[in-house]
């Protein structure tokens, strides 16, 4: 499998855990998060076309993981680098939602915002170990190469 197939499955599995996760939190009594709604809210279209965004902004991530940070960012453990790469997911996709926000309407989150904030950054780590574990082997393989 090419990069760019491996890093476009990485990405689909990465955002079907990822999603997974925030549903099983919600059912554990963490402050429902969906993507999608907040993304077919906020841009006024169906909710399908918002899983469908909320899966290719997932692809994106898991493109420029295997082409910007995989091979630039010096950290050997896959965890600890998939844990980084969530993070800096997780800012960035806190930096666009900010922009996005001057532009169109939020939504009201409910819940309490920390464990709104906890349950985004635990989520966006989950994506990005699951995307470092599926797109990993091949940086590791070109890079020693």
């Amino acid at each position: 499998m090419n990069t760019f197939t491996r890093a476009v499955f990485a990405g689909i599995i990465g955002t079907i855990v990822m999603t997974l996760f925030m549903v099983l939190g919600a059912k554990m009594g963490m402050p429902k998060i969906s993507p999608p709604d907040m993304l077919s809210s906020m841009l006024g279209i169906s909710l399908t076309l918002g899983w469908s965004m909320h899966f290719m902004i997932g692809i994106i991530f898991a493109l420029s993981y295997s082409y910007l940070f995989g091979p630039r960012v010096k950290i050997n453990n896959i965890y600890f680098k998939g844990i980084t790469f969530g993070i800096a997911a997780f800012v960035f996709a806190q930096i666009m939602l900010a922009i996005m926000g001057t532009i169109f309407p939020m939504p009201i989150q409910e819940g309490n915002m920390v464990m709104v904030i906890m349950g985004s950054v635990v989520g966006h780590i989950v994506f990005g170990v699951t995307v470092a574990l599926i797109a990993g082997p091949i940086l590791a393989t070109k890079l020693n190469s």
